[in-house]
């Protein structure tokens, strides 16, 4: 596999640098930038792919494990049917090794809470403090029952996945590994039919490609079907909760400081609001100091917020006595007390409003105050072990343990069997929120720059996040080919002997590669939704970035465990492949006729035509998934 990887790479490195060095034409740059750029693309996808593999790691056993120890069974639900929830539940509560199983019920229904009860398996809902409050969908889910329960390990069940009875005597084993905090096991589906026109079963990547990352410690937490070590997940919590308020503390100071030199050059011949402000930069000062020394930062904050409160009231009692003076000496002009004790009263309220101080300066301070409360009010509860910055709480989650130097363990055996999406629409659901979580992921926390990591698991995590990318490089693949043929537009300077000496030696070893590494498992379909899923791949990234660097809602969908009930085809979901594959169709039409006039000629059109057809094959799967009824596949063993 490793020569494989070698010559990959070498025969890849040399067609890409000639494509950019002697090939390119210039003259449509265009079309000929974005191709070579596409090419690129896909060679570092390549290379990345061979990098995994140079360290695949196939596991078997799990060693015997030589204590007990406790184990909690969680399984999260949110509108799911009742019956398929307690379905799971009741294969939970009947795993051999001794446990407790809770249902997370994120619906809080009632009924779902006597069924469970009646047949002694726990609920846990979210608890009043989630109560206007960000929820965090799934992730908020867990976070809240990581704090009322107990057991040293949680195993994760999606409320679909039927767990076996042995899942816990064959995985547990791995944590004898004192310093192991994830165990995942594969996702299988029992409603997919053998030819699974959905591509939902993924056996690339619930094998060799996980199996890659497990051989550089990096294999990640898939949302369901792994167990974790709480103790490995309370550190997490805690060390994300100390650098995030941290983090918050020193950005508050930096802006605090840009307010006070602000205030400075306006109020320079004020020596009233100097000294006041030298009070808060020594605050300042101090703050920033007893962080350097690893000062408690609880204390650290409330020591601070307290002498910018006296700042504030020292201000405060200033006015009051300057505005009581001035109210005395028109008493005396007026000579009627009484009549001035309204007027009185209500100076004296209003200089206790905010809005209203004298120092406008000490009172953005003190806006900025709020960022150095360690108590984190804006959320339900402090400790948030599992990652929130994402609609998947998986990747972030498993990343940051890894960063903390704790290990993973693919476990390569079926141990739960679920329920996959059953119509188009279900799945493109699902697979828009997988991509946006993942590129929520980079953008909010790129592998490549995290402490941490070492630079083996910096790519494995990039390299997932990174084949998410395509749909760009695959608008580019559909239309270069369409765009000669229509049209006579070439973006190589020639299809030469010298295109063909590299090119085809980088296909034919790449291609063996992955047939090497899937080690006989269907690759076909999985290639086929890379490409043609491409409008899917580029509205997960520029939603994901709008998200992220906009602040607009991306929102959260947890994807139907039934079929819709509209049995209609749904082609207007896939409207942008149709238009595809009408411009390829119709390019073939055009070659023909450019053919029979003579304007066609060569080697050229030929490979085009073949491109075409290559891509009409990849697409004619949009058809099937179109056309493709679950009804025709009854589920077995579930």
């Amino acid at each position: 596999m490793r020569t494989i990887v070698i010559l990959s790479a070498a025969t890849g490195l040399n067609y890409i640098v000639w494509r950019w060095l002697a090939s390119v034409n210039w003259e449509s740059w265009w079309i000929a930038v974005p191709l070579v750029l596409a090419e690129t693309y896909s060679l570092i996808d390549s290379l990345l792919f061979g990098l995994g593999a140079w360290r695949l790691r196939e596991r078997h056993d799990a060693p015997p494990l030589r204590h007990d120890v406790t184990v909690d069974v969680l399984v999260t639900t949110y509108n799911e049917p009742l019956e398929l929830v307690m379905h799971t539940a009741r294969a939970a509560k009947a795993i051999r090794y001794p446990h407790e199983t809770w249902i997370l019920d994120d619906g809080d229904r009632p009924e779902l809470r006597a069924l469970a009860e009646a047949e002694g398996i726990g609920v846990v809902t979210r608890s009043e403090a989630w109560r206007d409050r960000p929820r965090h969908a799934k992730a908020g889910n867990l976070n809240n029952a990581l704090m009322v329960t107990e057991g040293e390990f949680l195993l994760i069940l999606d409320a679909d996945q039927v767990p076996a009875p042995d899942i816990l005597d064959r995985t547990l084993g791995w944590f004898e590994d004192d310093d192991v905090a994830l165990v995942q096991t594969p996702q299988w589906f029992v409603n997919v039919p053998a030819n699974d026109p959905l591509g939902s079963q993924a056996p690339l990547f619930y094998g060799p490609i996980q199996q890659s990352k497990d051989g550089w410690n990096a294999a990640f937490f898939c949302g369901s079907n792994a167990i974790l070590r709480r103790e490995a997940m309370m550190q997490l919590g805690v060390s994300r909760y100390v650098g995030e308020v941290t983090l918050a503390v020193n950005r508050g100071i930096r802006s605090s400081r840009r307010v006070l030199a602000r205030a400075r050059r306006e109020h320079l011949s004020d020596p009233r609001i100097t000294a006041s402000l030298d009070a808060v930069g020594r605050a300042l000062d101090d703050l920033k100091a007893g962080i350097a020394r690893g000062d408690a930062l609880a204390d650290l904050t409330f020591a601070f917020q307290r002498r910018i409160v006296a700042v504030r009231r020292d201000l405060a009692d200033q006015d009051i006595a300057s505005v009581r003076a001035e109210l005395a000496e028109l008493a005396a002009v007026t000579g009627d007390p009484a009549a001035l004790a309204a007027i009185d009263d209500l100076a004296l309220d209003a200089l206790g409003e905010r809005s209203l101080s004298p120092l406008a300066a000490v009172e953005s301070v003190s806006m900025l105050v709020d960022s150095f409360d360690v108590g984190r009010e804006e959320e339900a509860q402090a400790i948030m072990p599992l990652a929130t910055i994402s609609v998947t709480e998986d990747m972030a989650t498993s990343m940051r343990l890894h960063g903390l130097g704790w290990k993973s363990v693919y476990h390569d055996e079926v141990l739960a069997k679920g329920l996959a999406p059953e119509d188009l629409p279900t799945m493109l659901t699902q697979r828009l929120r997988w991509a946006q979580g993942t590129m929520q992921v980079m953008f909010r926390e790129n592998p490549l720059v995290q402490k941490g990591l070492n630079w083996g698991q910096r790519l494995m995590y990039f390299g997932t996040m990174w084949s998410y990318l395509s749909g760009f490089a695959a608008i580019v693949y559909v239309a270069a080919p369409v765009l000669y043929l229509s049209f006579g537009v070439m973006p190589v300077q020639a299809w030469s002997v010298d295109f063909f000496a590299r090119f085809i030696p980088f296909f034919v070893i790449n291609q063996v590669l992955f047939l090497v590494v899937a080690n006989g498992r269907p690759t076909w379909r999985g290639a086929q939704y890379s490409l043609a899923l491409f409008p899917v791949w580029i509205r997960a990234v520029t939603s994901a970035f709008d998200n992220v660097y906009r602040g607009r809602s991306l929102g959260f969908s947890v994807t139907p465990k039934t079929r819709s009930l509209e049995d209609r085809p749904r082609w207007d979901l896939v409207k942008p492949q149709l238009w595809v594959m009408g411009a390829m169709v119709a390019s073939l039409g055009v070659v023909a006729v450019r053919y029979s006039v003579g304007q066609a000629e060569g080697i050229a059109p030929l490979i085009n035509i073949a491109w075409v057809l290559y891509d009409l094959a990849v697409f004619s799967i949009i058809v099937r998934a179109v056309l493709y009824s679950a009804s025709d596949h009854q589920p077995k063993g579930y």
